[in-house]
């Protein structure tokens, strides 16, 4: 009796130990790292070849890299408001970059995302997060428009910002003024802002150490102009030497944040049609198309202990609108009364389990010919499109110019299958010029 007792007590207390520290385990830290016109070709470990990027491979080494996931736009503003929100851009009337309040308008769209919107920041910070906003914001404020709303209207504690925000971070030696140029500030050397960001990141998690923090750490130096440190005698060459500094500093991050944090690196839009496509891996299309090498990004998650370590998810859809649901569901916050998502809950993909995708991706880019820049030839795309399971379809808002293909055959989009599928054309017609209507 002795014996089974001690037994018993042996497997136990374990067990019970094992379900306090698993079961009701504490939020998560999250840092949401966000890089500018970044494609898969970019990065080593996707197949790119411009630069090594040793640190970003060991990412996906210690985390899970997912092949099939999908910004809310080939452009910036929209995208990051897809990520915000967790809803399409054009329900909030923002559909290319912000700009000018002249630009704005000939765009037809908003000067900066309503604060009344739903807001990621906002959820996680009910749910007792510390939040922080540090790098490219470009929702608002910079050039003419300043009354966009402050950071914390969004539900950030803390917002440092580049020109294109409501509140441009000193650290940067940016100045609050508004700007009445298209050409950025360069009081800095461009080359050590991500060194900057990814210190104030580190300063932010261990000011806040003993609570949850949500950190959107943007990165704005794939962008052009490329500025590194130095004058290589080539573009490649500067984007080369971009991409060195910036997945140096992934590997200071990656050293420095907390062990139970989930990092995500992603993208907000597909790379400039540059260097015949290699930063796209050969995909069809770039920034500013609908195409895949437009809209179909990296994305690279790692929570030790929580998310599966060198596993490559080639199965789960995964979209910038689904960010919303899935971190909160991570972080265990309450969704706001009402909320609809245009994502999904994929935390169990995060968290290992591939997950068919039961709701459509719908994009729209380039509203006129006129206000709106595009690629030039077959990476020129129709200016709506969706994705619905193996299907991509893509058409003009007046009816014109129709395109199907099969993606996960063709993921090139070289062959428009659309003769061959009459009614899967009619059927996804109908779905995306019935949701354009939709649109504000």
């Amino acid at each position: 009796m002795k014996l089974q007792t001690n037994l018993l007590r042996a497997w136990l207390i374990p067990a019970l130990l094992s379900l306090l520290c698993g079961g009701l385990r504490a939020a998560p830290h999250i840092v949401f790292v966000l890089t500018d016109d970044m494609g898969c070709g970019d990065i080593g470990c996707y197949g790119g070849s411009i630069a090594p990027t040793p640190e970003i491979d060991r990412l996906a080494r210690e985390g899970t890299r997912f092949t099939r996931y999908y910004s809310a736009s080939p452009i910036c503003s929209p995208s990051r408001c897809g990520l915000i929100t967790g809803q399409f851009p054009g329900r909030w009337r923002i559909t290319s970059f912000l700009q000018t309040r002249a630009g704005n308008r000939e765009c037809g769209q908003a000067d900066f995302l309503d604060a009344n919107a739903p807001s990621l920041p906002r959820i996680l910070a009910g749910a007792g997060y510390a939040t922080a906003h540090i790098g490219k914001w470009h929702l608002g404020g910079g050039r003419d428009v300043t009354d966009a709303p402050k950071f914390a209207a969004y539900g950030y504690s803390l917002g440092l910002g580049t020109y294109e925000s409501p509140e441009p971070a000193a650290g940067l030696g940016l100045k609050s003024r508004p700007w009445d140029s298209e050409t950025e500030p360069q009081q800095v050397k461009r080359g050590d802002r991500t060194r900057w960001m990814v210190d104030e990141t580190l300063a932010f998690l261990k000011k806040h150490d003993g609570r949850p923090c949500f950190v959107n750490l943007w990165l704005d130096d794939t962008h052009t102009p490329w500025v590194p440190d130095g004058k290589p005698a080539t573009e490649r060459k500067k984007l080369a030497s971009v991409l060195t500094e910036l997945d140096k500093q992934m590997g200071r991050l990656m050293n420095g944040v907390p062990a139970d944090t989930l990092l995500i690196f992603a993208a907000d839009n597909g790379a400039l049609p540059t260097f015949k496509g290699q930063r796209s891996t050969g995909l069809r299309g770039s920034k500013l198309s609908l195409y895949e090498g437009g809209i179909r990004l990296p994305f690279i998650a790692r929570w030790p202990g929580r998310v599966h370590a060198g596993f490559v998810d080639e199965a789960t859809v995964l979209a910038a609108v689904d960010m919303l649901p899935t971190l909160a569901a991570l972080a265990g916050a309450n969704l706001p009364g009402g909320y609809a998502s245009d994502g999904l809950d994929m935390s169990a993909a995060l968290l290992g389990k591939p997950v068919a995708r039961t709701k459509s991706l719908l994009w729209e880019y380039g509203r006129n010919g006129t206000s709106f820049k595009f690629p030039a030839g077959r990476d020129r795309s129709p200016n709506l499109a969706v994705r619905d399971g193996q299907w991509k379809f893509l058409v003009n808002a007046d009816g014109t110019g129709a395109e199907l293909y099969d993606v996960l055959a063709d993921p090139n989009e070289g062959t428009n299958v659309g003769a061959d599928h009459p009614e899967i054309v009619a059927r996804l017609q109908k779905t995306v010029l019935t949701w354009r209507m939709s649109l504000p």
